[in-house]
């Protein structure tokens, strides 16, 4: 009887890993492996975690990613409501917006001072809907430039954060 209980626990304690291994996998070529029948990335969230409500129930990733290739490195994080998520994004792109448009991470539309974004990880803040927006920063400093207007060199730290 014992011996079967530990067996029993031992085989949950593989699929626990199992499980948790999968949940943020990354192909060897940097690209985000997708679960079947889910090619917007929705849903990656690890096995067990509550479904995500809110805000964050539109958002395209849960867990922190790792994408692209090229020369130069920079992480992005994304602060809305009380989570966070980070991107470490490689890229040969001379701008954040082209790096982070490059990926599907920001959207929003033209206007006459640039992109104006309105999602970014998929979640929306649009101030003539919700009365918010992204706002942008630089290693804790807030930055006068549009994410399309803001030139990025390799190793540099950016934040994103969903304001009011």
């Amino acid at each position: 009887m014992k011996r079967q209980f530990y067996c029993v626990l031992a085989l949950l304690l593989c699929f626990t890993c199992l499980f948790g291994t999968v949940a943020c996998n990354n192909t060897p070529d940097g690209n985000v492996e997708q679960p079947a029948g889910n090619e917007d990335g929705a849903g990656d969230q690890t096995p067990g975690e509550a479904t995500p409500t809110g805000l964050w129930a539109d958002a395209r990733y849960l867990c922190d990613q790792e994408l692209g290739q090229g020369e130069k490195t920079v992480t992005v994080k994304v602060f809305a409501e009380d989570q966070s998520i980070s991107f470490t994004i490689h890229t040969d792109k001379k701008m954040l917006g082209e790096a982070l448009l490059e990926h599907e991470l920001i959207a929003g539309d033209e206007g006459p001072y640039g992109l104006y974004v309105k999602r970014v990880n998929g979640m929306l803040a649009d101030y003539d809907v919700n009365q918010r927006y992204w706002s942008l920063s630089k290693n804790g400093e807030y930055l006068m430039t549009g994410m399309d207007m803001t030139p990025i060199a390799d190793g540099e730290r950016y934040e994103i954060t969903y304001a009011k």
